[in-house]
């Protein structure tokens, strides 16, 4: 087992890693860039290292100033959280060569996956579904027409290196087609350093269903049951839940074995999700495959009793899974809301600043996910998660009025500060989502009327 865990990440997932590590008895070192340095985390960890000043290219995404904190501080294993470097194979590789472990699945597992064309044809290839569309990049205007035309409106191009819902653009209409797949290569480009893009065919009204992996590197492996992350905006998740509501279980089932299949095929290693589009009748299609642990994962650690970041690092460590499937046996509801700094009114346009009030939520079967407190100021240098709460109830019913319960208690206050409370609240009335009836277009029904704002998000890279 390890000593030492340098956690390689900020905000609320970094406090929840270190949380583990030291009910396990692991020392932590947390990594802080200059406008983070009175983060929660800092404090918590038992070492922490200023790494770079704000701007994430020269800090969190900085692999030589995380492998030298790690040099510095003795850390002999690195947790990368989501985001960041977390799905960087190349950063894993490095970590293998310093003689660091790097809690994640294998480097060349990552390469492959980390292609989402490429994704495509790999899990075809071992029996799951996906949509039509292409398992390579699409390099040129004629190409993407020809698929365009083959496989017909709506259809959605995707970024190759894309992920947490950016690098994505719906086209409808086909005579928008080719002006969309130029700027889909240009923000691609500009997002993620990488212009290759693929096309697939659009679902519309589909729902967005995940399941949770978990495998060790001899060969076992097991899932966690499913969630749903239909509730979006911007392709970006606001509200998850687990189980998923109001699918039949023999999908379930068949989804679930769909992805512990695909994850031993590619040989993935440690903490894992499959994400799926549920389209109507019995069909699903595999989206892409996420090769760390989820920002929602806390709704599949309270239905199972499972920690998740715990089975990582013991599969890092290289021990078998102690679990089989038999002794995954989900129970009640668990339901998570992201609390952001934004604002719903205003297309979900980040209000960082400092937080003069920051009261949340307690009280049975309730668990709050967070770096802030009264007197922190939120960076607009990242992402816009300041908090999920999470509930869990024995049923959907009791899970909902827990959770609005919960978010009724919530109390964030600072000049200029706006988060999503108010707006996930009224999502838990809407009647769809009520009856379980909801897909990823409910944000848009219920922010009809209102002017979206254009600002881009800054988002975890």
């Amino acid at each position: 087992m390890f000593e030492s865990v340098l956690i390689a990440n900020r905000g609320e997932i970094a406090v929840r890693i270190a949380r583990t590590c030291r009910e396990m008895g692991l020392r932590t070192v947390a990594v802080y860039s200059t406008v983070d340095r009175d983060s929660a985390v800092v404090r918590l960890a038992d070492e922490a290292v200023q790494i770079g000043p704000g701007p994430s290219r020269r800090s969190y995404l900085s692999a030589p100033a995380i492998i030298e904190a790690a040099r510095r501080t003795g850390a002999d294993a690195i947790h990368p959280g989501y985001g960041f470097l977390s799905e960087d194979p190349d950063f894993a590789e490095i970590c293998e060569a310093d003689g660091i472990t790097f809690i994640g699945p294998p480097p060349a597992v990552m390469a492959a996956l980390g292609d989402k064309a490429r994704t495509r044809g790999i899990m075809a290839g071992l029996g799951l579904p996906v949509l039509p569309g292409t398992t390579d990049a699409v390099e040129s205007a004629a190409h993407a027409r020809a698929v365009a035309e083959e496989i017909g409106f709506p259809l959605i191009i995707k970024a190759v290196a894309g992920g947490g819902g950016r690098g994505v653009r719906v086209v409808r209409d086909p005579a928008s087609f080719l002006g969309e797949f130029a700027a889909a290569r240009a923000e691609a480009q500009l997002l993620f350093g990488d212009n290759r893009v693929y096309i697939e065919r659009y679902l519309e009204s589909a729902r967005h269903v995940e399941v949770q992996v978990l495998t060790d590197r001899y060969g076992n492996g097991i899932h966690l049951g499913e969630r749903d992350c239909s509730v979006q905006r911007r392709h970006q998740k606001l509200i998850e839940e687990s189980p998923a509501p109001g699918l039949p279980q023999h999908m379930v089932d068949r989804m679930t074995a769909a992805a512990v299949t695909g994850a031993l095929g590619v040989g993935y290693v440690g903490a894992g999700t499959f994400e799926f589009l549920v389209g109507g009748g019995d069909d699903f299609h595999l989206m892409e495959v996420n090769c760390r642990l989820q920002v929602e994962h806390p709704v599949s650690e309270l239905v199972t009793g499972v920690d998740l970041v715990r089975q990582q690092i013991l599969v890092a460590a290289g021990e078998r899974l102690a679990l089989t499937q038999a002794d995954v046996t989900p129970r009640g509801t668990a339901i998570e809301c992201r609390l952001n700094v934004e604002d719903p009114a205003r297309g979900f346009v980040p209000t960082p600043g400092e937080l003069t009030r920051f009261d949340l939520p307690a009280g049975p079967f309730v668990r709050v996910d967070t770096h802030g407190y009264a007197g922190y100021r939120v960076p607009a240098d990242y992402d816009s998660l300041l908090a999920k709460v999470v509930v869990w109830a024995p049923d959907r019913t009791q899970a909902l009025a827990r959770m609005a319960r919960a978010l009724d208690e919530c109390a964030v206050e600072g000049p200029g500060v706006a988060t999503t409370r108010d707006f996930l609240r009224s999502t838990l009335d809407h009647p769809l989502f009520r009856a379980a009836k909801h897909d990823t277009s409910l944000v848009d029904t219920m922010l009809t009327g209102l002017q979206p704002d254009t600002t881009e998000t800054p988002g975890r890279h």
